[in-house]
């Protein structure tokens, strides 16, 4: 639940965010009643989120075991090459994205409504597409997903109402530090995402020594009890970790958080 929770409110709110600059920016301009082409483009980028996500596990089901080996490694790794980009992405251009978007939809007016749908779709889509490849490659490493969709709504309504408040003023949140932490799970998330990758493509023939175990805890701590879903939703534990998945795990981990906690964002974190 509680991976499924973070995912969805990182990316819900920044989706809301952005459709709140976009609503807010044409209010300003005096074009409040293009407002309803905004949503339109929301409503087409949502759709072809969840479409994605359908096709990721039609496609998935109807593969051989061995395929859907091959397809889940293949799944985690772009999820995780997607994610690892999209924090890095948050984290430079975050200072100025309502200035990019305010010009975007400058250009759009100009252009007409339909531009002005296709800015707000194009807009939100980088959003939806990463959630749903994240949250597929990820609820294929948790082994409750009910507990996993009830973390997905919850996140998803929370992200839902930050959002309308910021966009009302009725709250003040420090985004600068929202991101940061929430971009730090992410992270850890995206390190058990690839753990589970590695795992299907040893599985598959693709990576050696499937069975070379740092640890095999399955008779005290089973994937399906309370501990191990905690573990598992948290930092990517598995039961069954094999060297070459734990050594990934923990090079990735050293890698990213290092250059994601590099000075010049602390210094900006001290500022804010």
């Amino acid at each position: 639940m509680l991976s499924s929770l973070i995912i969805a409110l990182r990316e819900g709110l920044e989706a809301a965010l952005i459709v709140g600059i976009l609503i807010a920016y044409l209010g300003k301009s005096g074009k409040s009643e293009l407002v309803s082409y905004i949503w339109g483009g929301v409503a087409l980028a949502v759709a072809a989120s969840a479409g994605l996500g359908a096709l990721l596990s039609f496609t998935s089901a109807e593969l051989s075991p061995a395929g859907q080996e091959l397809f889940a490694g293949t799944t985690s790794a772009i999820a995780v090459a997607i994610v690892t980009w999209m924090v890095f992405w948050m984290k430079r251009t975050a200072r100025s994205l309502r200035s990019d978007l305010s010009s975007k939809v400058d250009t759009a007016i100009l252009s007409g409504p339909l531009a002005l749908a296709g800015a707000a779709f194009f807009a939100v889509i980088r959003e939806g597409l990463e959630t749903s490849l994240f949250l597929y490659s990820n609820l294929k490493t948790l082994s409750n997903p009910l507990s996993s969709a009830i973390g997905l709504i919850i996140g998803f309504t929370v992200a839902i109402a930050l959002g309308y408040l910021i966009y009302k003023s009725s709250i003040h949140l420090n985004l600068s530090k929202f991101f940061t932490y929430t971009g730090i799970a992410l992270i850890i998330v995206a390190a058990g995402v690839l753990s589970y990758g590695v795992h299907e493509f040893q599985e598959f023939g693709l990576l050696p020594a499937p069975d070379a175990f740092a640890w095999d805890v399955t008779s005290v701590i089973t994937k399906d009890s309370l501990l191990g879903g905690v573990l598992t939703g948290t930092i990517g534990f598995d039961t069954t970790t094999s060297w070459l998945q734990l050594g990934l795990y923990s090079l990735y981990l050293a890698i990213v958080l290092t250059a994601y906690l590099s000075k010049d964002r602390v210094k900006a974190l001290v500022k804010a």
